[in-house]
């Protein structure tokens, strides 16, 4: 009797909580995505979008590599462009990166490398112009999506195209970000004093020397030269096209409505943000599922000693034979079974202890009580899905953010980073030392207790705020006015300029008055001696 009336009370409590949750309609939200690992951690929240009961269309190219024109849970729009970023785009830049990496390039090859760096940086914003002036020319897509009258722009502003189309249509605007079109999130939106926040690419923690201060501020102004010359002018072409006159890109960037930040600050190093930031680091992440048999099976071969996984992500499909040749033969001096994700010719040293697969349920392997050891490249997902199941990590990073993000696990005591370059010297010791010493794990298992003690999943977090800003027509009451400011005026230059000229002026005043004085007090004198 006592059960049942405990199910009844517990049933009503439930009721009451359901009923008190805010309600929102079932809203139309556009998408505007990138290619590769961005798209797989839009996709997840695409995918939660439609199981609240929300109609989803994503805008994709004709050349868009990952992202699938028919699905199940969202509708498409297909914008037809020149070009696009494809595996044809990336590879080339990739493999000159690896050749920078191992130290096989001569000087005129690392310049080489530089000015594709920079070719890349304007031929991502151009391409993006070209999307966002097919979309505005076609009279009859604009029709359509003005018709369907959606609630809101969804999209990751690494890539500039939803930040454009949500001010054509007048749509408040969500973000996905880490990235923006120039840099990293934060330094966009929040102060950002360059004497304790690293530069994406500086390699350096929030703990800098005097030297480390002035490399990070000049890798922010080479940043600040390479987004005003390579990035900004092809998106602001577009604004001063279509919109009306003295519309800036970088204030639309600023003025998005909402920054769900795929970080949080177990991970990131502590800064000051704003109330239109929520983090929601770790969304992707999941207690583990059960593993196919087979892979069960070899997990339980391993006995005492566990199991390593190695994944080097979306874009690196597979590794110079030199280098896979290298890995392999580490991995097989180890007591420990490996499931190694790897496209291409078997490595020739590949140790019996070894097991190749094409694809790897990654968050399902690391949340497996046998897993000891991830040997990862870095990007934001995997590093995230570490933090998750607590399991500490040898780094290869290869480019892009991935050493920023190896290094702050370093710097926790969770991760051991080695470079390409010195693979064949370091690789072994890095991994048998990740594996004895108890500190990594450690570290790692308290880095997890802290991510996931929070009051609210970081995937239900993002769901509750893209709600809110439907509900609400947007967060103007959240956003902050700085970005509005001309650069003078925000850091109160004018202000400081206007002061320091008044006690100028006070002072010249005083002093001419007391030479005034004196001036006639000395002619009364004169005048009286005479």
């Amino acid at each position: 009797m006592a059960y049942h009336l405990w199910s009844i009370f517990s049933c009503l409590l439930v009721t009451c909580f359901m009923v008190s949750l805010p309600a929102c309609h079932s809203g139309k939200v556009l998408v505007f995505p990138l290619e590769g690992s961005h798209w797989l951690h839009m996709d997840i929240l695409i995918k939660a979008l439609h199981a609240q009961g929300h109609s989803v269309t994503v805008v994709r190219t004709n050349k868009s590599w990952y992202i699938k024109e028919e699905s199940s849970y969202y509708s498409s729009i297909t914008v037809h462009v020149t070009d696009g970023v494809d595996e044809g785009f990336v590879k080339p830049i990739l493999n000159k990166v690896l050749d920078i990496e191992r130290g096989k390039s001569s000087a005129l090859n690392f310049f080489s490398l530089q000015v594709e760096a920079l070719s890349f940086m304007s031929k991502v914003p151009k391409m993006m112009a070209e999307m966002v002036t097919n979309i505005i020319e076609d009279k009859e897509l604009m029709k359509d999506i003005k018709e369907t009258q959606y609630d809101l722009v969804l999209t990751d502003p690494a890539w500039g195209a939803g930040v454009l189309m949500a001010h054509y249509l007048q749509l408040p605007l969500v973000y996905n970000v880490r990235w923006v079109t120039f840099g990293e999130g934060h330094q966009v939106i929040a102060p950002s004093p360059v004497s304790y926040i690293p530069m994406t690419g500086s390699g350096l923690t929030d703990k800098m020397t005097f030297t480390e201060r002035v490399k990070n501020m000049l890798i922010k102004l080479l940043g600040q030269v390479q987004d005003r010359f390579l990035v900004r002018p092809y998106y602001q072409a577009v604004c001063d096209e279509y919109f009306q006159p003295g519309v800036d890109f970088n204030e639309l960037i600023q003025g998005a409505d909402l920054w769900l930040m795929r970080v949080d600050f177990v991970f990131e190093f502590p800064r000051p943000t704003m109330p239109n930031v929520i983090y929601m680091g770790g969304f992707q992440c999941k207690p583990a599922k059960p593993l196919p048999q087979d892979l069960e099976d070899f997990i339980q071969s391993s006995g005492e000693h566990g199991v390593i996984i190695m994944s080097l992500g979306t874009f690196v499909k597979e590794l110079p034979s030199d280098i896979t040749d290298e890995i392999a033969t580490a991995f097989a001096q180890l007591p420990q079974k490996i499931i190694w994700r790897h496209i291409g010719d078997r490595p020739a040293t590949l140790g019996n202890n070894t097991l190749l697969v094409d694809w790897m349920p990654q968050n399902d392997l690391l949340g497996h009580p046998k897993m000891r050891l991830f040997v990862a490249h870095g990007g934001t997902n995997g590093v995230q899905e570490a933090i998750y199941h607590g399991v500490p990590v040898v780094g290869l990073p290869l480019f892009f953010d991935q050493y920023d993000n190896l290094l702050r696990l370093q710097a926790r005591g969770g991760a051991k980073i080695v470079t390409i370059a010195t693979l064949d010297n370091d690789f072994l010791k890095a991994l048998q030392e990740v594996l004895q010493e108890p500190s990594y794990r450690e570290n790692m298992q308290r880095l997890s207790k802290l991510h996931r003690d929070q009051p609210m999943n970081p995937l239900d977090l993002a769901m509750f705020w893209i709600e809110y800003v439907m509900r609400h027509k947007g967060t103007a009451h959240l956003r902050t006015e700085s970005y509005r400011m001309p650069w003078y005026s925000y850091h109160s230059l004018d202000v400081m300029t206007f002061l320091l000229a008044s006690v100028l002026l006070i002072l010249l005043t005083t002093v001419a008055f007391i030479r005034c004085l004196c001036f006639r007090m000395c002619c009364r004198r004169k005048m009286k001696h005479e």
